[in-house]
């Protein structure tokens, strides 16, 4: 059996500060996270309790299976000029990629993007090297626009991302 052929018991909902955050550095600690994300190895508690208990995130959701968070995603709504678009992140652990994790969290962010925040726009950079990421992505609407060179340190390496974003066509 392949990866992507496990069905799993996925189900997303919104972190919980008081229950969620161990787990949810945990996951972000995960090397492969690490590897696919902007986050440097090895954070402690203590960065991740100042990021969500500030304005980092409009909606911050996790995906949990068998009572283990196995993934996190939110978006930032911008303000002013930018309040209709939205700023994605995600990341899923090394050993549930390819298995619906994302597909669940996506879900559930695009709902929430159009239809209770009424989003026009959500933009997200990947890695240029993420094949995974930038299918998942395109799979929900979302395009490159361009391609920002040497645009993170990991690894001991730059590496290039590319900015996709997702445009609702409905109503423009």
């Amino acid at each position: 059996m392949n990866a992507g052929s496990e069905r799993l018991n996925i189900v997303v909902r919104a972190f919980n500060r008081q229950t969620d955050l161990p787990e949810y550095v945990e996951l972000h600690n995960d090397p492969s996270v690490v590897y696919g994300t902007l986050q440097i190895p090895l954070a402690p508690e203590s960065v991740w309790a100042a990021r969500v208990d500030s304005d980092w995130a409009t909606r911050l959701l996790v995906a949990v299976v068998d009572g283990r968070i196995v993934g996190g995603a939110g978006f930032h709504v911008g303000s002013g000029r930018t309040a209709r678009s939205g700023t994605l992140g995600m990341a899923v652990r090394g050993e549930y990629q390819g298995k619906g994790v994302g597909t669940a969290m996506m879900e559930a962010i695009i709902d929430l993007a159009d239809n209770w925040y009424n989003l026009r726009r959500l933009e997200l950079e990947v890695y240029a090297d993420n094949a995974a990421g930038i299918a998942l992505y395109k799979k929900f609407g979302f395009e490159p626009e361009g391609l920002y060179r040497r645009y993170a340190f990991r690894n001991g390496q730059y590496v290039d991302a590319l900015p996709m974003a997702r445009l609702r066509p409905e109503v423009w």
